[in-house]
């Protein structure tokens, strides 16, 4: 069977050729992202894999169904950037629901640690011989109140880390899990009173622009924001302004809302035209990295190894395990 696999970085490659012979498939590799009209790479494929910032819209899945494909297999678990209405009845889609949630939750207590004990200030500043301590004081963690939004395998991981960092924890999801050693409140409650809040729930409508000018008026003054889910969970207007008034203290963004035409590529050498994420960036309390909290070892290895188990039930004509439905 052959695939076409689009977004591809050198990282893709060294673990889907470690597993790929496993399964007897044929993969071409290609730099470009997935959409309407990168999709004729496909043409004589019976499956596109894809990633997070592809264009997998109304258009692009008329054209994989034109060229043959008759499976979309994300390498990742978020699929809002696939159009699952135009695809039913044409392709399948899948995903990969949990690779590490170790990964992100611990990449996630990284950025609070960052940001709060300004230790990439600390590190620019002793790579010059600057050893001078003013400005880089934080506060400890334990006995600080944390909000998690989305109790999912993310999130009660990073749940567990806060608690063995003795945070008190507040938590919301439309799910609660059952017996839960922490507190479920409402969204608003959950705003009014955590210290710091950290995403870690899916996009839909419903969560869109969540943290907006609304929510962060609720917020305590100097709140610590964190984001390692989706980037259109925040306004990233109400964000700015926000920070530029000092409600909020600090943000973490491990992603952005409108990183697709940004992220994983290099830019150095451009004048980024997002003024947003230009001002963002230069922003000293604020750390913005490229969608990389999933990137270890083993999540890698998780990826690839279930992308191609993937495949295979489709190859196989076995009822798919991952599959992606309008009700998903």
């Amino acid at each position: 069977m052959k695939i076409s696999f689009f977004d591809t970085k050198p990282y893709d490659r060294i673990f889907f050729d470690k597993f790929v012979g496993d399964y007897g498939f044929e993969i071409e590799y290609y730099e470009e992202k997935l959409n309407a009209h990168t999709a004729v790479f496909a043409k004589g494929s019976a499956v596109a894999v894809a990633f997070v910032n592809d264009t997998i819209d109304k258009e692009c899945i008329a054209k994989l169904e034109e060229y043959g494909v008759g499976l979309v297999a994300m390498r990742c678990a978020g699929f809002n950037n696939v159009d699952v209405n135009a695809a039913a009845g044409k392709v399948k889609v899948v995903r990969v629901p949990a690779y590490s949630p170790y990964a992100v939750a611990e990449y996630t207590m990284g950025m609070l640690l960052t940001i709060n004990r300004k230790l990439h200030k600390a590190y620019n500043r002793t790579r010059e011989y600057n050893f001078n301590l003013n400005g880089l004081t934080g506060f400890d963690l334990h006995g600080k109140t944390i909000g998690v939004v989305g109790t999912g395998k993310i999130g009660r991981v990073f749940i567990d880390i806060c608690r063995g960092f003795g945070m008190n924890v507040l938590a919301y999801d439309l799910y609660p899990v059952n017996d839960a050693p922490y507190e479920y409140v409402s969204f608003e409650h959950l705003c009014r009173n955590s210290d710091i809040i950290s995403l870690h729930c899916p996009l839909t409508r419903q969560t869109y622009h969540m943290i907006d000018e609304l929510a962060i008026g609720r917020m305590k003054d100097g709140v610590i924001i964190l984001n390692t889910s989706r980037g259109a969970l925040i306004d990233s207007e109400a964000l700015l302004e926000a920070l530029k008034e000092k409600k909020i203290a600090g943000a973490g963004l491990d992603v952005y809302e409108e990183e697709a035409d940004f992220f994983y590529e290099d830019w150095s050498d451009t004048v980024i035209k997002d003024d947003i994420l230009a001002r963002l960036v230069n922003l000293p309390n604020v750390l913005v990295s490229s969608h990389q909290a999933f990137l270890t070892e083993e999540a890698l290895s998780n990826i690839a190894e279930t992308t191609l188990s993937n495949i295979k039930e489709y190859a196989d004509g076995m009822p798919l395990t991952n599959e992606v439905t309008i009700n998903a």
